[in-house]
């Protein structure tokens, strides 16, 4: 059984990393980071079925992917903390020449990122091409990956949704942080996308919805259920509703955090809310 307890640790420390790393270098998305930090702390201390070590091809193993590359502090905190690389290369997020780019990239050889992400639209294109590859190899692991609820204002994404479903790509779970939020406002004020549920079952997609996407128990419970889901013969989203700046009270709810460093003052606020679990870097 999951120590729900020592997952909320982590999750916590998570947070500290994320707002350091950000303000450190004065640059970065620490809101979208914060609200999927319980996300990214499950799927890798109790979701993926991997291998230790880490090789591009991941034959054997399940496959995560970013689309949404620019909450590279939480992605980046996550795979330290899990052992991917040493926690205190966090220190040079965003610092050149640093394995840690603002948008996770694939040249600088960084354990557990598989491909370069941040241009918005494209994961789910590379995420299903994915799943194919493992269905042509007779791997039964599975493909997840993460997109913002915003990114899928971007019309590539419908086109691979669409191919996903007619190809009856099954063994595919793509989660969608349905936070409301994107850089210049409210995703309804700077283009309303509907129903997203009943979009995607439109689709031809499986769709299931976790409420309580800042909370740990719901989304392992969650994603077990989509899990199941898998294998017959339709493609799995998950809406997964986030707090933008989850965890710091006045970062919470708002775009105005989506890109935005906080100063001394701010850093001192946000980790007093979040005290130190299991050592920073």
């Amino acid at each position: 059984m999951p120590n729900i307890k020592e997952l909320e640790d982590l999750t916590t420390q998570v947070r500290r990393d994320i707002l350091r790393m950000v303000h450190k270098v004065n640059s970065g998305h620490p809101g979208g980071s914060l609200g999927c930090a319980e996300f990214f702390v499950c799927l890798y201390k109790e979701i993926l079925n991997t291998k230790p070590g880490f090789d591009m091809d991941g034959i054997g193993e399940d496959l995560f992917f970013l689309s949404n590359g620019h909450i590279s502090p939480v992605y980046y905190s996550v795979l330290a903390r899990s052992g991917y690389f040493p926690i205190d290369e966090l220190n040079t997020f965003r610092l050149i020449d640093s394995r840690l780019q603002g948008h996770p990239t694939t040249h600088e050889g960084l354990p557990g990122v598989r491909i370069a992400s941040g241009s918005l639209g494209q994961g789910m294109s590379v995420a299903i091409g994915a799943a194919q590859t493992k269905k042509l190899n007779n791997d039964a692991h599975l493909i997840y990956s993460l997109h913002g609820d915003g990114e899928l204002q971007e019309g590539q994404n419908w086109e691979a949704i669409m191919y996903a479903a007619g190809n009856k790509v099954d063994n595919l779970i793509a989660t969608v942080d349905l936070n409301g939020q994107q850089i210049d406002g409210s995703t309804d004020s700077v283009l309303p996308m509907g129903n997203l549920r009943a979009k995607f079952e439109a689709f031809g997609w499986t769709v299931l919805d976790i409420e309580e996407g800042n909370n740990i128990s719901a989304i392992l419970e969650g994603m077990a259920k989509a899990k199941s889901l898998t294998g017959q013969g339709k493609p799995v989203c998950v809406l997964l509703k986030t707090v933008m700046g989850n965890g710091v009270d006045f970062m919470m709810h708002t775009h105005a955090w989506h890109g935005k460093a906080p100063n001394d003052e701010q850093l001192e606020i946000g980790l007093a809310q979040n005290p130190e679990t299991i050592g920073d870097y």
